[in-house]
């Protein structure tokens, strides 16, 4: 959802591989990062330095930031994995997640923008659903991405962060209401 609608208002979307140390292009003004499973690949996502750089340099310039699931992670200070170890993430969100002891989050969501920003203006819904075993071990300062219900509108509370540019959910967009 996310890349279409960026297509759609007439953005060149240009690819890059974190895993293979490549950064966001440098005159890029928006930067997507969906999931890809960030725990099993920790310790290389950690170690690439191209890819950090071109996410903190893009923050510099003012590019909008924006990660689904695993890419919400990558832009936390940090990730610890199933064995318990700590690696540094960009740092770019207050979010600290952990696998070292699994919980499944599964399940469709409505997501409405708490604030107006990169995603529409405030009050924008979405339908999406989460999918992670991940749990949030710290989080904040920052402000809500949006508010969430689950499938028989249970109200979920606050969900993701944004801070200024950069922002960033466990929920994988579908569609807007």
């Amino acid at each position: 959802l996310v890349i279409d609608g960026w297509r759609d208002a007439g953005a060149e979307v240009v690819p890059f591989s974190p895993l293979a140390g490549e950064g966001p292009d440098g005159d890029a003004d928006a930067v997507y990062l969906p999931g890809g499973y960030p725990e099993l690949h920790a310790g290389a996502l950690a170690a690439a330095s191209g890819f950090m750089d071109g996410l903190a340099s893009a923050t510099a310039r003012g590019a909008v930031v924006f990660g689904e699931c695993g890419g919400y992670m990558v832009l936390g200070r940090g990730l610890i994995d199933a064995d318990g170890t700590r690696h540094a993430m960009a740092g770019l969100l207050a979010l600290e997640t952990s696998f070292a002891k699994p919980k499944l989050h599964l399940g469709y969501r409505r997501a409405v923008t708490v604030d107006g920003g990169t995603l529409g203006k405030a009050g924008t819904a979405f339908r999406g659903h989460e999918f992670h075993y991940a749990e949030v071990i710290e989080e904040g300062p920052g402000e809500p991405l949006f508010h969430a219900a689950g499938a028989e509108a249970q109200d979920l509370g606050p969900a993701g962060l944004v801070d200024g540019q950069v922002c960033g959910s466990f929920i994988h967009l579908i569609d807007r209401e």
